[in-house]
């Protein structure tokens, strides 16, 4: 018997080399720059791999609305948390410095939206930074998230037991997440770290119009 961890660790160590950076966002909730023109959208510099000299860049688009991953605000919060909170700053990974400002909640109190305002000063240093996706531009994608398939390393190792009884309810996720475009012409088979998140393989299910992304390691 090996420890699946030892696997685990083997496909992150090679991963981590070869894998193109990529932002998705699993759990979205709106962000809006309220300080940011409307019509405006800028296409800025991202690297592809920090592992890799030779991977080069690409451009993401930004705009006045992204999405963030709702785990990434509070609206209080102690000086331990460094993502996003009312009267708090935080970097959007490859663009601006945000100051949380104020939410707007639907009728039984979620959060809807969070409103802020952006600084074009990058060179402010600030703690916490942060995933983001246009919603003008975001791609959908269906994603499939893995955990261990049985709840016993050793499902077979119980005489009185069928190793069936030990199969993970919970092995499967599927969540609709949004992607940045450049993932749009993705192929199945290719591999892709989400950043903040965990590697991911184009599916053999996915097609042009419906891209589907499976998790390998997070």
């Amino acid at each position: 018997m090996i420890d699946v961890s030892l696997l685990e660790f083997c496909v992150r160590e090679d991963l981590n080399q070869t894998a193109p950076r990529v932002m998705a966002v699993l759990d979205p909730v709106k962000l809006v720059i309220t300080n940011y023109p409307d019509d405006k959208e800028e296409w800025l510099e991202a690297e592809n791999n920090p592992e890799d000299e030779s991977a080069g860049f690409r451009k993401v688009p930004f705009s006045k609305e992204l999405y963030i991953e709702r785990e990434d605000f509070k609206e209080e919060a102690g000086s331990k948390f460094f993502r996003l909170k009312l009267g708090g700053e935080v970097r959007l990974k490859n663009a601006y410095i945000i100051h949380g400002e104020s939410v707007i909640k639907d009728s039984e109190g979620h959060i809807t939206e969070i409103h802020c305002t952006y600084s074009t000063d990058t060179e402010k240093r600030v703690k916490g930074t942060l995933h983001w996706v246009s919603v003008k531009h975001a791609v959908k994608a269906e994603v499939r998230e893995y955990d261990r398939l049985f709840i016993d390393e050793a499902p077979d190792s119980h005489q009185d037991k069928d190793f069936m009884e030990f199969i993970n309810p919970d092995s499967l996720k599927i969540i609709e997440a949004f992607v940045e475009p450049s993932l749009s012409n993705a192929q199945p088979g290719d591999r892709f770290q989400f950043q903040r998140i965990g590697y991911f393989n184009v599916d053999d299910d996915s097609t042009s119009e419906h891209l589907i992304l499976s998790l390998i390691h997070i």
